[in-house]
């Protein structure tokens, strides 16, 4: 019978991500503030001295979770953005948030941010500017770009940006808090996919009148 290896004995490479994993259940179970990093040493099975050589604060380790949860993925749709339609980015971005992330332990980070927002300005500030600010940032570029190329009909870039987020933020809140009082799970995926197709229908351009496609002019037009 084979025996699990102890921690101890992992390779080290393995470390900070059992770190960051304790750290995650812990921020989930106290919050933030009620959480030291004792009890983030002892929750991975390290000591606190183990923590310390890979994250030298509690800010540093929120930090960690937001860069290896949410930031490796945005990096890679910033890097794609100019890859296919605009149309086909919009649905990835929310097929990926719907699908992998609001089900995943790390979709609680949205609800665990909004808690402690007047307590921790400074990771508040870090979560804006490093998630936030570059995910609206790159729908208003899809959504430029579409208008561009004709693909979606001239909209308020900059409002329309922030009504693409609201309902992907509050699949994550309602998973994460509503839940487990309201009697039922919300099903995010299907969330997402009315929330595309609204999305989608809202943003097509109308089609034209069938006389003015062929360049004829109704009457009182010149």
């Amino acid at each position: 019978m084979t025996r699990p290896t102890p921690r101890w004995r992992r390779r080290k490479e393995a470390r900070p991500q059992e770190i960051l994993d304790a750290a995650l259940d812990l921020f989930a179970e106290r919050g933030f503030a009620a959480t030291r990093l004792e009890d983030v040493a002892a929750r991975a099975g390290v000591t606190k001295g183990t923590v310390y050589l890979y994250f030298k604060t509690k800010d540093e380790l929120f930090k960690g979770l937001v860069r290896v949860a949410l930031l490796t993925d945005l990096e890679e749709f910033e890097a794609a953005a100019e890859s296919g339609t605009a149309t086909e980015l919009l649905e990835r971005m929310v097929t990926k948030w719907v699908a992998e992330f609001v089900p995943s332990r790390a979709g609680v980070l949205p609800k665990l941010i909004i808690a402690e927002v007047g307590n921790f300005p400074d990771l508040a500030k870090f979560y804006l500017e490093e998630f936030v600010l570059r995910v609206l940032g790159l729908v208003r570029r899809a959504l430029a770009r579409g208008i561009t190329a004709g693909e979606f009909r001239p909209v308020d870039v900059e409002s329309t940006a922030y009504l693409f987020v609201a309902p992907l933020l509050l699949t994550a809140l309602w998973t994460h808090s509503f839940a487990n009082y309201a009697g039922h799970r919300l099903d995010a995926t299907a969330v997402g996919r009315a929330h595309l197709d609204l999305l989608l229908a809202g943003l097509r351009p109308s089609p034209e009148p069938a006389g003015r496609r062929r360049g004829v002019t109704t009457r009182g037009e010149s």
